[in-house]
């Protein structure tokens, strides 16, 4: 039996909120531009009706940063800011795709969603086959999610509206020319249309 599993990519107040610390560097206002929270939700809705599982991933790191691996100076930059704190706002998902009480939050520490967390596992005990990516970078989590997924023998989509980078450029190439070497790109309307077919 095929079934599938929505994966939410980081799309948490940190990254996408105007009051974030990093969103509030232009971000958010990609992410408002796109729709990416309402689209986002609706994907999320079509997948509860069908009690299909929707897990969520954030990324957070203690105060002092000691849980943090990476020595880029991508990480350098968050420890300038300060952000993306575990136990604090900044890790939490926005009020428009909110966690239900019994869904997971896998909370990780580097890129991929894959390392060193419970994910992979968890979705085998489900046995899931197919998994959906909705997330933010583009470049970055949702990159690394599908390459990885791909490995571990999964069906990956990407939907691509419900997707984004700070530079739209770095968005387009993954979609167009990147992405579909590990899984099918497609919108978030087409991937909820496959799930009412596939009901029917």
């Amino acid at each position: 039996m095929e079934k599938t599993a929505l994966l939410v990519l980081d799309v948490q107040n940190e990254l996408v909120d105007p009051a974030g610390k990093v969103g509030s560097a232009g971000f958010a206002k990609v992410v408002e531009a796109r729709g990416l929270l309402a689209k986002t939700a609706s994907v999320i809705t079509a997948m509860r009706a069908r009690s299909l599982p929707v897990a969520f991933v954030n990324v957070g790191f203690r105060a002092d940063y000691g849980d943090a691996i990476s020595r880029s100076a991508r990480l350098a930059h968050l420890k300038e800011k300060q952000a993306i704190i575990t136990g604090t706002w900044a890790v939490d998902f926005p009020e428009a795709i909110r966690p239900l009480p019994h869904e997971l939050v896998f909370t990780k520490h580097a890129v991929s969603p894959f390392f060193n967390t419970g994910l992979e596992t968890w979705l085998h005990r489900q046995r899931v086959t197919t998994l959906a990516l909705c997330g933010v970078y583009t470049h970055m989590v949702v990159d690394s999610a599908a390459r990885h997924a791909d490995d571990a023998g999964f069906r990956v989509q990407v939907l691509e509206d419900c997707c984004a980078s700070p530079d739209p450029e770095l968005h387009r190439v993954e979609c167009e020319k990147i992405l579909p070497l590990f899984g099918s790109v497609v919108s978030s309307q087409a991937f909820i249309d496959s799930l009412q077919a596939s009901a029917s």
